[in-house]
């Protein structure tokens, strides 16, 4: 029996109100024949102002959905924030935290990704955490050191029940958004190496950075692959769900 694939979609800073409500119009009959397939889960993640169109399509289609960002603080002086309590309203099931982008663009630290990771746990939704190494730090041998940093300063301090709640998605800088991925060899490897640095075997861990189609295959097959976090991809109803099909082909 294969193994379920986790296929998420980040739509980062993409897609309207309007445009979230056609993208369901096409993607409903193209999810239909997928819907009951037991080794699949299909989550979309969108910006704040698309969650209503995006959780009226995705409970139709019975995929999960979230958004790709909180504050850690329920409320406050804040501007520009949302928390966890105004998500909540919107029936989101899951949420991105510690994105390349939020890190680097953002600069946003492991203290406070370790924060809102807590944060959304207790509220009863799954972070979806990311982590991963610029180039830079890979070709200068720090791969492992700084994944480390980034998973303990998250996870240190948590129950194992809290532990294995979480979804961990491994996505090397350098292969998002530049046509770049790592070789299936090289993901594999960061990703076993995750598995046990976290201590959960059955923790689900997805590959994050130009998945597509082409190389789903190749990447899905490997043992510790769940699943993928799609980027541009992830836009068309066609090319998202061409992944999973690649994967099953």
């Amino acid at each position: 029996m294969s193994k379920k694939i986790y296929l998420y979609g980040n739509w980062k800073m993409n897609n309207t109100y309007s445009e979230t409500e056609k993208f369901f119009v096409d993607f409903a009959p193209a999810y239909a024949p997928f819907k009951d397939a037991d080794d699949l889960e299909v989550g979309i993640f969108a910006p704040f102002t698309s969650l209503w169109p995006l959780s009226q399509g995705a409970k139709k289609c019975g995929i999960v959905f979230g958004a790709q960002n909180v504050y850690y603080e329920p409320k406050g002086a804040f501007t520009g924030e949302i928390s966890i309590p105004m998500l909540k309203e919107y029936d989101v099931t899951h949420i991105i935290l510690g994105h390349s982008e939020r890190r680097h663009i953002f600069l946003e630290s492991d203290e406070v990704i370790a924060k809102k990771t807590k944060a959304v746990l207790d509220a009863g939704i799954i972070p979806v955490l990311c982590y991963g190494e610029t180039l830079e730090e890979r070709e200068s041998g720090n791969t492992f050191t700084v994944m480390e940093r980034q998973l303990r300063s998250a996870i240190d301090g948590l129950t194992d029940a809290e532990k294995a709640k979480i979804i961990y998605a491994y996505e090397p800088v350098w292969a998002i958004g530049t046509g770049k991925t790592a070789t299936p060899d090289q993901a594999e490897e960061v990703c076993a190496w995750s598995r046990k640095l976290i201590g959960q075997p059955k923790a689900v861990i997805l590959y994050g950075g130009s998945v597509k189609g082409s190389n789903a295959k190749e990447l899905l097959s490997m043992a510790d692959i769940d699943g993928a976090l799609v980027g541009g991809a992830s836009l068309k109803p066609a090319s998202f769900l061409e992944i999973y099909t690649a994967y099953k082909a």
